[in-house]
């Protein structure tokens, strides 16, 4: 509870997290900061601000919970199969391509697992991951995520799935042996609400590229913008692991050039859990789908 009130800033933030009321979570803070004999908060404003004792106490925390994560690796082990409940959490794509083979994979595997799937934005993965709501999370890296040096996570690439540039069928794009993205630099563009990680993806890759997109239409799903597309109200991006309706009349560019953008797909656990043998045959499932659906990314 102190680490995500730490991360969140209010007790409320912290208790919609966790599903918990906030008197219970400022209960249980006022426990522990008695159970320590120290202070551990103090009302600054609206927020609270975490006191120095806070801070070493959530120092400590990180080793601690890393260690007990460690030790659920061993004991897992020494069981005959895995038992109780795992749940694995995704952004919308990986949701819908990556995590639901695994899951049906230990379900069968294991019929004393308790196998849960979650979708989830990335920053929301992390939350899951530190409240103990789940196991592993895949997730792409965006300014609302922790650096890889956090040392609450455990965070390793697991494939680099590339943009398409998604035109009319027609366009005068669609003419050219290849196309990089400042091609596009000029063309109306679709993109899903600001705030957004797929928002934050498109408008980070274009102005990579040299320039900023012109907005002129918003769609959050896939389907949704890539009818856009087909009735010629603009391009879109649209990762490779994105399944497109055939029908539509649009052309699917694959891009060239530096930087050629791509999305980095990240496998997250809790920093000393990535051992744990139900995560490892997880991954490994998951490792062998993406080889499938995307044969030449790199993985």
């Amino acid at each position: 509870m102190l680490q995500l009130v730490a991360k969140h800033g209010t007790v409320t933030a912290a208790a919609q997290v966790l599903n918990y009321t906030p008197s219970a979570v400022s209960h249980q803070l006022r426990q522990l900061s008695a159970d320590l004999g120290v202070e551990l908060v103090v009302p600054q404003g609206r927020r609270i601000r975490l006191t120095a004792a806070a801070h070493t106490v959530l120092r400590h925390a990180e080793t601690l919970y890393a260690q007990w994560e460690r030790a659920r690796v061993e004991l897992a082990a020494l069981a005959d199969e895995p038992s109780g409940p795992f749940t694995l959490c995704g952004f919308s794509t990986a949701a819908t391509h990556l995590l639901p083979p695994a899951a049906a994979d230990l379900r069968d595997s294991f019929p004393g697992l308790t196998v849960r799937l979650l979708e989830a934005e990335p920053a929301r993965c992390f939350d899951l991951l530190l409240a103990g709501e789940a196991d592993l999370a895949l997730v792409i890296v965006t300014a609302d995520t922790p650096p890889l040096s956090d040392r609450r996570f455990d965070q390793q690439p697991l494939l680099d799935d590339p943009l398409d540039l998604v035109t009319p069928a027609g366009h005068p794009l669609t003419e050219r042996p290849s196309v990089t993205l400042s091609d596009a630099a000029n063309e109306p563009w679709i993109v899903s609400k600001s705030g957004s990680t797929y928002h934050h993806l498109v408008t980070t890759a274009c102005m990579a590229a040299g320039f900023s997109p012109d907005i002129a239409h918003y769609a959050d799903e896939w389907d949704t913008g890539t009818a856009f597309v087909a009735h010629g109200f603009g391009v879109s991006l649209v990762p490779r692991l994105a399944r497109l309706h055939s029908h539509w009349p649009i052309t699917r560019i694959p891009l060239r050039g530096e930087p050629t953008p791509a999305r980095r797909i990240l496998a997250a656990t809790r920093m000393g859990a990535r051992e744990n043998p139900t995560i490892a045959r997880a991954l490994g499932t998951i490792t062998a789908t993406a080889s499938h659906i995307l044969p030449d990314a790199e993985i």
